[in-house]
């Protein structure tokens, strides 16, 4: 009993961290209100032909927090169209007030397709206005078996990738093995945690050069 009420350091508290994911119909939180930087999911482009579908009724109205508008995708094989439709909600998220920091695109990327994956993202790099930063998604396996020369390209072309350590609402286990290989890591990169989850910060982590933080994936709860 002598333990009941004490603070769990290893769980994640998403009001403990001042960036978060919010993906749609998950409820706000005292997090996003107090978070600094809230990435939110748009829309979704998806399905044979692809298509974008858009996820979200409402438009944000945040004027404090940095804003990231974020696409979900399972193809690369976007439609005709798609990058200019993407500048234009782009455009009226900052008209309405908004402090918009850019793109990020959440894709599944396979270690063994950087490359392809560079191509398509230095193509949406050329369609976005230079005042849009453009972010990723990224598998922890990029920091173990990524090929070093297709992750210096992709440095080249996005402003941050944020790194995903669950899946679902679970953390992976036997993360700290991947970050022992982050060491020298060429791109600008946060690390992605899920609420609830569990999180020990490996050893080294915070002192990396392109460590830029984390960004929480809020859940409702269950």
């Amino acid at each position: 009993m002598a333990g009941c009420g004490k603070a769990d350091p290893d769980r994640v508290e998403a009001a403990r961290y001042d960036s978060v994911w919010l993906w749609a119909g998950v409820r706000p939180t005292d997090a996003v209100r107090k978070a600094s930087t809230v990435y939110i999911l748009d829309g979704e482009i998806r399905g044979r032909p692809a298509r974008f579908a858009p996820l979200r009724i409402a438009m944000p109205k945040a004027p404090n927090p940095h804003l990231w508008l974020v696409v979900r995708t399972d193809t690369l094989d976007w439609p005709a169209g798609a990058h200019s439709d993407i500048v234009a909600r782009l455009d009226r998220w900052a008209a309405a007030g908004n402090r918009v920091d850019g793109l990020q695109v959440d894709f599944d990327a396979a270690t063994r397709g950087l490359d392809g994956y560079a191509d398509f993202l230095s193509r949406l790099r050329s369609a976005l206005p230079r005042r849009y930063k453009l972010s990723i998604t990224g598998l922890m396996d990029w920091s173990a078996n990524g090929d070093p020369a297709a992750l210096k390209r992709l440095g080249g072309i996005v402003d941050e990738v944020v790194i995903q350590t669950y899946q679902g609402r679970t953390t992976i286990p036997g993360y700290e093995a991947y970050f022992r290989r982050m060491k020298g890591f060429p791109l600008p990169f946060k690390v992605g945690l899920v609420d609830n989850g569990r999180w020990h910060e490996p050893a080294g982590l915070a002192d990396e050069p392109n460590f830029r933080g984390y960004v929480v994936f809020l859940l409702n709860d269950r």
